[in-house]
């Protein structure tokens, strides 16, 4: 059975209504490639559970001393996805294009020509306050003639990516773990009707298992059901049954 980790987005809401939706070909895109970046945290998260992320892209705009910031968040599924994502929001006209992403725990930032530390690490410091996750801010910069200063610079980009995060649609993503059990032909209906309750999915059987009368069941349920499951499938159907799950 293969393991693979499924999403379902049933809690969406939206934090307030002033935010701007943003795509230069108009539309939301999924993207996967490659990613490079100048800095990175250590063990990786593989978020078996839940966690809050960006439903839309959003945008935030601000003119500070004649420079005008622009703030463009937007869910990335993975850290390979970064790199396509900065491709698809970047300005090659502006004077520069920071940013930050959080993946779990791993993050990547980018100054992109300023002061070392004064973008990229207020950026994810504006993303892990937020509390949300696999997400990518980009601040764009078009320079106004006025130097801020690194104690501005750190106020200017946090503060946008800060902004922006507060105004953007956001979602609850629930993990769905994949299971199995095998299981005698007999006690099925009782399965199924356990399955069913539990709002089970991609329910599939495999007859060939090698032993007579015993079909093995697969099928994925949210991670917050798997326990009460096992424990009702267990009571229901009165044998002593071995769950696979990863």
């Amino acid at each position: 059975m293969s393991a693979s980790w499924l999403f379902s987005t049933p809690y969406c809401r939206r934090r307030r209504n002033n935010f701007s939706i943003f795509s230069p070909t108009g539309t939301v895109k999924q993207m996967f490639t490659t990613s490079s970046a100048s800095s990175s945290s250590s063990n990786p998260n593989n978020n078996k559970g839940a966690f809050t992320t960006i439903k839309e892209i959003a945008t935030f705009e601000k003119e500070i001393k004649k420079s005008k910031f622009i703030a463009i968040a937007g869910h990335i599924p993975d850290e390979g996805s970064a790199q396509s994502f900065l491709s698809e929001v970047r300005d090659p006209r502006a004077t520069h294009n920071c940013w930050a992403y959080k993946v779990g725990e791993q993050y990547r930032t980018n100054d992109d020509g300023e002061p070392s530390g004064t973008a990229g690490k207020p950026i994810h410091s504006a993303i892990a306050s937020s509390g949300l996750d696999r997400i990518m801010v980009v601040v764009i910069r078009h320079f106004g003639g006025i130097k801020l200063g690194t104690g501005g610079l750190v106020r200017a980009y946090g503060g946008v990516a800060a902004e922006c995060l507060r105004n953007a649609p956001t979602c609850l993503i629930k993990s769905k773990v994949p299971m199995g059990l095998e299981v005698p032909f007999e006690i099925l209906g009782v399965l199924y009707h356990q399955l069913q309750s539990s709002q089970a999915e991609d329910i599939k059987q495999d007859y060939d298992t090698g032993k007579d009368g015993v079909t093995m069941v697969t099928f994925k349920v949210d991670f917050d059901c798997v326990q009460g499951l096992e424990e009702a499938i267990k009571t229901n159907c009165s044998r002593d049954i071995v769950f696979y799950k990863r």
